[in-house]
């Protein structure tokens, strides 16, 4: 083991996640007028109706297929039945179509951002930066995804990536379970925690703020103003009837 290892395995996540989190505390506390995703749709709609689905939920996918794999211990799964063969060809073709997904919704995007001068003009540094991590963090992803698990005899990352990011997370870290990891893998996880350490400075807070409370709200009802009588389930009271003719003006 190399001071490197030590380095880029346990000091930077470590680093990575302490910004992450009291990131986001602080630009809570000071700067929730900026917390949002600065949407542009007002000055393109036709690119962004295609794009923001296609990446939103492929994105979604790849980070569902992160949580299993990365997260839940082969045992787990094998108890519930899910084999290594059924467990490589879930990850492999759902996780590329996952991929496809979102490449093609952020190519979509990028796309729009570049040559929509509109667009363009109200994308911040911090919105460059953010692509370019983010798109390097999906194509490095994809990039071992097709070279291992599809043409090639297939990586076993649930007995290295896996174990080593729950060894961060139980405070036993481990680097010498990355030492042996292929290197577009090892891009991957290193442009994904750049990511994670950025996060809390970019467009992508919004995450957090996430709408769910739309999904099951009550209807918002309607009635007019002009005709009170009829718009209504129930007879108005006395006193806020619609007067038939002008009040007079009492002279003095």
């Amino acid at each position: 083991m190399t001071a490197w290892d030590y380095l880029l395995w346990v000091a930077f996540p470590y680093a990575a996640s302490g910004v992450f989190v009291v990131g986001h505390l602080l630009r809570y506390r000071y700067d929730q007028f900026g917390w949002t995703s600065r949407s542009s749709q007002t000055y393109e709609n036709r690119l962004l109706r295609w794009g923001s689905p296609m990446f939103h939920y492929g994105i979604l996918m790849v980070i569902g297929g992160h949580v299993v794999g990365l997260f839940i211990p082969k045992p787990w799964l094998e108890f519930f039945g899910v084999t290594e063969h059924m467990y490589h060809l879930g990850a492999t073709w759902l996780g590329s179509f996952a991929a496809v997904l979102t490449v093609a919704g952020l190519a979509i995007l990028i796309y729009r951002r570049r040559l929509t001068k509109r667009v363009l003009l109200v994308t911040t540094v911090m919105d460059k930066v953010m692509y370019v991590f983010l798109a390097g963090t999906i194509a490095f992803g994809t990039t071992a995804t097709v070279l291992y698990q599809i043409f090639g005899g297939g990586y076993d990352y649930r007995g290295s990536i896996s174990p080593w990011i729950r060894s961060l997370y139980s405070l036993q870290p481990d680097p010498s379970l990355m030492s042996d990891v292929p290197f577009f893998f090892q891009l991957h996880v290193l442009t994904a925690t750049t990511l994670f350490l950025l996060w809390p400075f970019t467009r992508l807070v919004h995450v957090f703020s996430a709408p769910l409370g739309y999904l099951v709200r009550p209807y918002v009802v309607y009635r007019s103003r002009d005709n009170p009588r009829g718009a209504g389930s129930r007879a108005p009271r006395r006193g806020w009837e619609k007067s038939e003719r002008p009040l007079e003006r009492s002279r003095k």
